[in-house]
Order: C-alpha cells, then structure tokens, then sequence
C-alpha cells in the first residue's frame, strides 16, 4: 500500500451544557478526522483525540500535515501495522525534541486507523471482521461522561435505549461524591451498574479513603482513582483493598507500559483508546494481551463518530465480556454519524458495510468546520 492523499478536518461544535471532569471543563466539542487516499483511489477515514488541551484540536492537525504526512506520502508498506510501526521508529525523536510524546502518538493512531479501513475496504469485509473472521456483529454499551450532578437527568435517557449500566464522574468533592453516588446505587433497577471515572482526581490517601466508603455499594469498576503514572505499588495498594475493581488505560501508551500493567494484575478493566495511543494496530494485541490475562478489554473512546465505529469494531473482534463506552451526552460530531439509532436494548449494531462503513462526512457537521487541510 502507498499513501497517495491527506486530508484532515478539524470541527468544533457548541455543548448545550459543559462536560465536567475532576481536571476540567469541556465549553465544545472538537474533533480531528481525517482521510486517507491510496494509489488506488482507496480512501479510508480515522480520528485523532483533539479532548485536551483547548487549542489541541487544531495542533494535532498542523502536525499531520506539517511534520508526520511527508513520512507517510513517502514510505511504501505491506500491511496497516507495518505503517504505524514505521511512523513510531521515525517519529521518536522527533517527539522527544519538543516533549510531545502524546500528540505524536495520537496522530498515528488516526492515521493506524484510516489504513486498516482501507485495507478492510480492499477485503470487502468490515473492519471487525478484517480482524477476526468471527467477530460479534453487536457488542455491549455503557453510558460515560456522567457528571454526579447531573446522574439524574442523563441515567434516564441511556435507560431508555436499554442501556443497564452506568459511568458516573467523581472527584469534585469526596463527601459529595459519595453521597450522591450512594444515592444513585440505591435507585438502580433490576440488572443495572454503576461505575464511577475520577479521571486522575485523588492522592493514594484520598482513593484509598473512596475505596472504604464505597466498597459495599457494588460498584462494577473505580476508573483512574489516582495518576496513571503513579506507581505500580500505589495501584496494587488499592486493588489488594479489595474493595472495588480497577480499571484504567485511555492514559497508558506504549506497549511495554501496556505490557507492564496487565502483568501486574492491579487492574481488572483495560482500557485503551484508539485515537490516543495505538490505533486499531495497537489497542487490538493490546486487547488480546489483556482476555488472554483474564482482564476485560473495554476501548475508552468520549470523541467523535468516527474513533467511536472503531472501537466498536475492535470490541467485536476482541471479543471477551467488554463494553462499548458511549457518551450520554449530545455530541452532533458522534451522533451525525448515524442515520439510525445504532443501540437497541443496551447493544451496538456493529455496521456491515465494508471498513468502517463510512464513505463521507456528514453533511450536518459542516458548518462546525474551522479547518481543512490536505497534502499529497
């Protein structure tokens, strides 16, 4: 394969009401997607995260485009992980220079995922089924991206879509969150679970003291209660509590670090992202790496459509008893993508289509483009 064209758009649109995490407040949504067109006339389409920082969105794109895109115009590869392994080894230095070890990574991942949907298209098969012939054609959904405060007004309508289990946002204030939390678990019905996301929030103490006070609530997961960086003693210090299950992994890159964590056994949930660190190349041996270890793989993903049909591709090659992270708030670049409702009775219809099923943007995202770029 040879990469004949990159296209990348950037697209921001207003949120009815902020989204809310322990580090931050999101005042829009942005999105980088991008496409790439090989020397066939084959196009395929991926996502690069564009969450963090404000401006990032726009940064990722000049990157493609200014620095990585000459080394893909150039280079002529076999298969799609042959590309990312390529742009990892060329961009490594590069990244050390300026300190920007994630951005770089994030824009091979986009760009990892766009040549898997152009050598799905070229197999006539989707994505999922590129991977493993025998990949599920629905996979499980959670509802994510719920602020404590505001639990009662989003668990509702991820209820009505049959949706049964729940990711609630703590880390804002500790006897807050947990009393609301506990407030939240006693209105569940029958077969419902809730999990709760502090994106980083808390010092061991502070996790440590959560862990306690919520042990008995039956939570199915505590996500990132501390740092991802922190060390492998602090994890294991609140697992061996025994208290809650851990889960953690849209903060980890690179395959040894990802290596390092299953080997550890602290976390029960992995969770990487496709448009963070990876790809479809790397997330998927990362999610083999993980079931083979009896840990659950469930791709992290709060982006737009395009890096949200990937992860649910993967899941459903992966397999194993993981869930789909679905935002339960609005987003027009995630929902545009979809003509139907994708959920029905709380499980994703993986789409049948060649690749990722996706031909062209929506024409309902256009007037949230700020930008368009192209090389080739």
């Amino acid at each position: 394969m040879k990469i004949d064209r990159i296209e990348v758009f950037v697209f921001r649109a207003p949120t009815p009401v902020p989204v809310a995490t322990s580090f931050g407040i999101m005042r829009d949504r942005p999105a980088v997607f991008l496409r790439l067109t090989d020397d066939t006339g084959a196009s395929g389409w991926g996502e690069i995260f564009a969450n963090w920082p404000s401006a990032g969105a726009e940064h990722r794109a000049e990157l493609l485009i200014q620095d990585i895109g000459p080394l893909v115009l150039s280079h002529r590869f076999d298969a799609p992980a042959d590309l990312w392994r390529y742009l990892t080894e060329q961009t490594h230095v590069r990244a050390l220079q300026c300190g920007e070890p994630g951005p770089f990574a994030q824009v091979l991942a986009g760009l990892d995922t766009a040549v898997h949907d152009i050598a799905a298209r070229h197999a006539g098969l989707p994505l999922a089924q590129a991977l493993n012939a025998g990949a599920a054609d629905r996979v499980p959904v959670y509802a994510s991206g719920i602020a404590i405060k505001q639990a009662a007004t989003l668990i509702p309508g991820a209820r009505a879509k049959g949706i049964s289990r729940f990711k609630l946002k703590v880390g804002f204030d500790m006897a807050g969150d947990i009393a609301l939390l506990s407030e939240q678990v006693a209105g569940l019905k029958a077969g419902e679970e809730i999990c709760a996301d502090a994106n980083q929030a808390w010092t061991l103490i502070q996790a440590l003291q959560f862990v306690s006070a919520v042990g008995g609530m039956g939570l199915r997961w505590l996500e990132e209660p501390i740092a991802a960086d922190r060390p492998a003693a602090e994890w294991a210090a609140l697992a061996n509590t025994g208290a809650v299950p851990l889960a953690a992994g849209e903060n980890i890159a690179g395959m040894a670090a990802f290596d390092a964590a299953v080997a550890d056994g602290n976390l029960a949930f992995l969770q990487p992202d496709v448009a963070k660190w990876g790809g479809v190349t790397g997330c998927y041996d990362v999610a083999r790496k993980a079931l083979a270890a009896r840990v659950s793989y469930c791709p992290h993903f709060l982006g737009g459509g395009i890096g949200l049909l990937a992860s649910a591709h993967l899941l459903a090659a992966a397999g194993g008893p993981g869930l789909l992270e679905l935002d339960a708030n609005p987003n027009p670049l995630r929902d545009a993508f979809f003509e139907e409702e994708p959920v029905t009775a709380g499980q994703w219809a993986v789409n049948s289509a060649a690749g990722l099923g996706i031909d062209a943007l929506p024409e309902a995202i256009a007037p949230f483009q700020t930008h368009a770029l192209e090389l080739h």
